[in-house]
């Protein structure tokens, strides 16, 4: 049966703590599935998002775009999915399907913006994410979930999975090829497993030693302390990528001289204020400074795939609805390893 209002919890306006509220779901279309959601994973970005700390936003919002859960109903015209299939549902839900980037299969990067799981599509209207019990998607933007993952462990995969996935392989991190993941935070560890688990020498730069017992549990070879000065000096000229998983605002000239010839420096952490670098940090050893954000539908299924066959899933720690607010101290914290994820079946408690 079609579901048309759906508990969710929600921020009211900015900065303030999320309560519970009911919002509408669109009826199942065509070419729609409805997805019982089971498990919804907590982004450092779902409170940015609801601190407005990337500007002005839609309120009353419900955050959440790391959703696992099964598929309920299907519209008449769905090929790809069945009643009872596992899926997930990542950063947008749909996209023009007809400019350069999504054609090639970068929906994340549609010309005509995509339409955000939540707050807002690019026509200004409001969406409503994953801290909830139902969504309704078009069957083009879900995702299917192997069997080799859980599904509280396959949720955080929807984001925090391929914003490391993409980088690693598209920078083609493999055998051969040394790798740092500066951060080890929800998606840090992700970046650790995917690393190791395509072969690659992975180094941790963290800044402290409070997580090098962890890192190495995660599959890293190495593990170094950035507030030591004397690791630029150690480690200078080493890695053949640099992903900085981070939200502060890096010395970018001090990661830069960590590059051999040719090496990249990749950003998927977004600090707030501009940062400066100079040009020979990139001049002197053809280096690279680049950005990556998440991936786009084909690229994150791949993501998927590879992550069952490989036995991995994103550290958690299951929380029941009530408890958001406190898991979003807890994160602003760095009290989490690594990703809290959401148990909808609270919402019946």
């Amino acid at each position: 049966m079609t579901v048309t209002t759906v508990p969710a919890y929600a921020a009211p306006a900015p900065k303030a703590p999320l309560e519970r509220i009911t919002i509408p779901r669109r009826p199942v279309g065509e070419h729609d599935i409805l997805i019982e959601i089971k498990y919804a994973g907590i982004c450092h970005s779902d409170i940015h998002q609801v601190n407005e700390d990337w500007g002005q936003a839609l309120f009353p919002m419900v955050p959440g775009h790391e959703i696992a859960g099964i598929v309920a109903e299907v519209g008449p015209g769905v090929t790809r999915y069945a009643v009872g299939d596992r899926v997930g549902v990542g950063c947008f839900v749909d996209s023009c399907r007809t400019c350069a980037n999504c054609l090639a299969g970068n929906e994340q990067f549609c010309e005509k913006g995509m339409t955000a799981t939540y707050p807002a599509g690019p026509d200004g209207q409001p969406t409503y994410g994953g801290y909830s019990t139902h969504i309704v998607v078009d069957e083009n933007y879900a995702l299917r979930i192997p069997e080799g993952i859980g599904l509280a462990e396959a949720a955080p995969l929807l984001c925090a999975g391929i914003t490391l996935y993409s980088p690693l392989s598209r920078w083609q991190a493999g055998p051969g090829k040394k790798v740092a993941i500066v951060g080890l935070g929800g998606l840090g560890h992700m970046g650790v497993k995917i690393a190791h688990a395509l072969g690659a020498e992975v180094t941790v730069l963290s800044q402290t030693l409070r997580k090098q017992e962890d890192a190495l549990r995660l599959g890293a070879d190495h593990f170094h302390v950035t507030a030591d000065p004397a690791t630029f000096t150690e480690l200078a000229g080493s890695f053949d990528l640099i992903i900085s998983t981070v939200s502060a605002n890096l010395d970018f000239n001090a990661y830069l001289g960590l590059l051999r010839v040719d090496g990249t420096l990749v950003n998927v952490g977004a600090p707030a204020e501009p940062s400066a670098v100079h040009m020979f940090s990139l001049i002197i050893g053809r280096k690279s400074l680049a950005g990556s954000m998440i991936g786009g539908i084909r690229e994150t299924q791949e993501m998927l795939d590879f992550c069952a066959s490989h036995g991995i899933g994103s550290d958690i720690e299951t929380i029941g609805v009530e408890q958001i607010n406190e898991a979003y101290a807890r994160v602003l914290a760095s009290d989490v390893r690594y990703r809290f994820v959401i148990d909808t079946a609270t919402f019946a408690n």
